[in-house]
């Protein structure tokens, strides 16, 4: 009896030193938790504290969880962007970024309130916290004091539409860090704007031209038509041709603007049209037109005498989801797409091909040494991205009280800034410094 109590003991005894031992672990473990936690530091986001109100109308939040929206991407997407067997900077993955942006809504003054999301109220942060990581090698981090000295004095301009309005933002917020930019011109509609950097001499402007050809437009700020779009297809806005001969460094662009409705012209006659019921005209189809300036625009860039360095940067592709923006649609996808979980849609599927097939045709006529356009193939890697744009938060506070009875506007097509056009910066300066 004595060595069964004796044996009793021994096990109650380590019992209780098992216990302490785990007890021990256990807060050895919190404690080191903490000062990691504690040790690492993030960039700063403002965050506009309002409450939110709950918006019960809108489909719950989309996680990476969902099922992909499709199944493949065309083999287009894959081979027709390769740089002379260089590693292709256009195709890769979103990667985890714990540095976050280099700028905030509160360090940058340049950011439209449309694309603003922060200051509007967009209660969700990750989508800030990825970087683009080609597959094959490294993607530097846009660098503005290495970009400034090379821009010194030269004169930079992107031309297109407001999709290139948001990457001068982008870039103007990075530069920012390094230098700010004064403004010195704007046209009536704030749509046309210029910044000077004193210190290094430097111009950059953006040149609005939507359509890049000659066009009559009937619309006002709001977007309201009276009159449908009239475009000549053999002549391009003497907007930007004009002013060409004075930039060292172009992007242009295409764009959505040829989904509008529209009249063409060539020789100053109708040729047809694109969605004109009750015009008793041809219907054509945007692709016709499309292809018809794109065209015209590359053969006018490489034809000048003034051999501008020029990306010519592929169709942005929007992210609406269960309808258009007029029809309902909506984004509030809070992560990236991997290559397998997103298909590129029809329109931007048509005008990317036609958009590669005409660089392809003025590439030939052109030897590689002459040749200073070269392709800016955003589409694939701004396609994995659903999760960066405004959507609701174009609008400051949407769900706010005195907001309740208005329209909530999606917009699915732009970027927050900071956002995923940030990262185009990296890709534009990564061409300019080992081209």
């Amino acid at each position: 009896m004595k060595a069964l109590n004796s044996n009793n003991v021994i096990k109650k005894q380590l019992s209780l030193v098992f216990v302490k031992f785990a007890v021990c672990f256990l807060l050895f473990g919190l404690a080191y938790r903490l000062f990691l936690s504690n040790f690492q530091q993030f960039p700063q986001i403002e965050v506009n504290d309002t409450a939110f109100v709950s918006d019960n109308t809108l489909s719950p939040p989309a996680t990476m969880n969902q099922p992909p929206v499709t199944g493949y991407l065309p083999e287009n997407v894959m081979d027709r962007t390769l740089q002379n067997g260089k590693c292709n900077l256009f195709i890769g993955d979103w990667v985890s970024d714990p540095n976050g942006p280099v700028y905030t809504n509160s360090t940058c003054y340049t950011i439209e309130s449309h694309q603003n999301c922060m200051k509007n109220g967009r209660p969700d942060t990750d989508y800030l916290y990825w970087r683009w990581k080609p597959r094959d090698c490294e993607l530097p981090r846009f660098s503005p004091k290495k970009f400034l000295n090379l821009m010194r004095n030269k004169s930079f301009a992107f031309i297109g539409d407001s999709i290139m309005r948001n990457h001068v933002q982008s870039l103007l917020c990075i530069l920012s860090q390094e230098e700010q930019g004064d403004e010195v011109y704007h046209d009536k509609q704030f749509k046309s704007r210029r910044w000077y950097f004193p210190t290094h001499n430097f111009t950059l402007s953006v040149v609005w031209s939507p359509f890049l050809a000659k066009a009559t437009i009937f619309e006002d700020d709001n977007g309201v038509s009276t009159d449908i779009i009239q475009l000549h297809l053999d002549k391009l806005d003497d907007v930007w041709t004009r002013k060409f001969d004075s930039f060292d460094y172009v992007v242009i662009a295409g764009g959505k603007w040829y989904l509008k409705s529209a009249i063409y012209y060539e020789n100053d006659k109708i040729v047809g049209c694109h969605y004109c019921p009750g015009k008793n005209i041809t219907e054509v189809g945007f692709d016709y037109a499309y292809r018809k300036a794109m065209n015209s625009t590359m053969k006018f860039i490489t034809s000048s005498k003034n051999k501008a360095y020029t990306f010519f940067r592929t169709t942005t592709p929007d992210h609406f989801e269960n309808g258009e923006w007029n029809t309902g649609g909506y984004c509030n996808r809070t992560g990236p797409f991997k290559q397998d979980e997103v298909d590129i849609g029809y329109v931007d599927e048509v005008m990317r091909k036609i958009e590669l097939e005409e660089f392809e045709s003025i590439s030939r006529t052109e030897s590689a040494d002459r040749l200073t356009m070269k392709l800016f193939d955003t589409t694939f890697l701004s396609l994995l991205r659903p999760d960066g744009h405004p959507g609701i938060y174009r609008q400051y506070q949407p769900f706010a009280k005195e907001n309740k009875n208005k329209k909530i506007q999606n917009d699915c097509l732009h970027w927050c800034l900071p956002g995923p056009i940030d990262s185009w910066n990296d890709v534009m300066m990564e061409m300019l410094f080992t081209s």
